[in-house]
């Protein structure tokens, strides 16, 4: 019985330091020329052709809208928070980023995806160091990975460059990368 005291107030103490969503005001973030903000049901016509729920796109309009609903439930079950990636000088929508899961366990999975037309322009570097403060710090993650194929050179380069490092080979040609500020990755 008193190591299941021992144990509740462990969990206690991690929950209290943990920051988890929903959150009082969804969190908008900005750093020099991006902003990330909460995506509204006026943003699917630009999303439509990067819009995804657990890896699988949506074809059409109603599949994006009910994609989204899925995710804006994930962040009101504490689950994800999912944000768009402004243009600051545009004030357009140019991608998505946030934390898909693990978060009640302390940990994020990090995602991203920029528009087509956006990529190469310099939009992701900040989005994710955004994301990566407000994961650490607001939230109060201890780790944070990211999943992505072995062919999306882009995706390998853009994680290595913000200090993730390969630490798993997984199936369907899929490679895990974790973040560690404290260790420089090889071909950053």
């Amino acid at each position: 019985m008193q190591l299941r005291n021992v144990a509740l107030n462990i969990i206690r103490l991690i929950t209290i330091k943990m920051k988890l969503p929903p959150f009082d005001n969804f969190p908008n973030i900005s750093y020099g020329n991006i902003s990330l903000r909460q995506i509204q049901n006026s943003d699917m016509n630009d999303l439509m052709d990067i819009s995804c729920y657990n890896a699988i796109p949506a074809s059409t309009m109603q599949e994006a809208i009910e994609m989204q609903a899925r995710i804006d439930k994930d962040y009101m079950d504490g689950n994800s928070i999912h944000w768009g990636i402004v243009d600051n000088q545009t004030n357009k929508l140019v991608g998505t980023c946030g934390y898909y899961r693990g978060l009640n366990n302390g940990e994020g999975e990090l995602g991203c995806v920029l528009l087509p037309r956006y990529r190469g322009q310099g939009f992701m570097t900040p989005a994710m160091l955004l994301a990566i403060d407000f994961g650490i710090n607001v939230i109060g993650l201890k780790r944070i990975w990211a999943v992505t194929t072995t062919q999306n050179d882009k995706a390998i380069h853009l994680l290595k460059r913000l200090h993730f490092i390969k630490t798993a080979d997984l199936q369907d040609d899929e490679i895990e990368f974790e973040y560690r500020p404290d260790i420089k990755s090889e071909n950053a």
